[in-house]
């Protein structure tokens, strides 16, 4: 399978066509961004680290019943995935609090909560990717209510999947972020799941081994990656 024409590029990611209408490419880049790309940096080998990471969560996540846009790896830093009809939402869980959830409600970093936390919100960098209800979802038509429900669901699920996953490495799965979208009607998970887009954090130290790293300047950023990989038993190649 071969990359023909680049239709989108995000912070981290381009997405190609393939001789086939319905498969995309999905490259992963060194590039690296936080606080909405005012910081910016191409970090060596988190492109190809992130590609396989994700190939990892995408099939265990398969085998316990996900289904996903994910195919196969076709090399280091790029997969072949399904094209879907994305949805401009994207899905929160929080099991603590941290980040922005601190600084809109004032709450305690690190507060474990009493359960499981889920919020949406508008994929839209520029207006800062606001907190959305239902209620918006449905009125602005984004997407219909079966879908909201299985966005909802589906995201859920996969926190009790992975948190175990992660536990199971002493890692805490303190939050993430997923996206979804429709094949054929049906609803996918779609784009990632990367230390790029949630928070690991070692259980006994609470050492971040995540993006966070990045955003708050701790360094190591793709050395971390690669060890939360090593604890999942992932062989990943360079």
């Amino acid at each position: 399978m071969k990359k023909i024409n680049e239709i989108t590029t995000g912070k981290a990611k381009s997405l190609f066509t393939t001789e086939l209408s319905d498969r995309l490419i999905m490259h992963f880049r060194d590039d690296t961004s936080a606080f909405d790309g005012k910081k910016k940096e191409a970090l060596l080998g988190k492109g190809s680290v992130n590609n396989q990471f994700n190939a990892f969560i995408m099939d265990h996540l398969e085998s316990k019943g996900i289904d996903t846009h994910h195919i196969e790896v076709l090399n280091s830093t790029d997969s072949l995935v399904y094209k879907l009809d994305m949805f401009p939402i994207e899905c929160v869980v929080r099991n603590r609090a941290t980040g922005s959830i601190c600084r809109r409600l004032g709450t305690e970093d690190g507060l474990v909560l009493e359960a499981p936390l889920f919020e949406f919100f508008l994929k839209d960098d520029d207006l800062g990717d606001p907190l959305i209800t239902e209620d918006h979802i449905l009125s602005f038509g984004w997407a219909k209510e079966e879908n909201i429900t299985g966005m909802r669901e589906i995201t859920l699920k996969i926190n009790k999947i992975l948190s175990e996953l992660f536990l199971n490495s002493n890692l805490i799965l303190v939050d993430f972020k997923v996206e979804f979208g429709l094949y054929d009607g049906k609803l996918l998970l779609a784009d990632e799941f990367t230390p790029d887009g949630c928070r690991l954090w070692d259980i006994e130290t609470l050492a971040k081994m995540d993006k966070d790293r990045f955003r708050q300047g701790l360094g190591d950023v793709v050395e971390s990656y690669h060890q939360v990989a090593d604890r999942l038993g992932m062989n990943i190649e360079t």
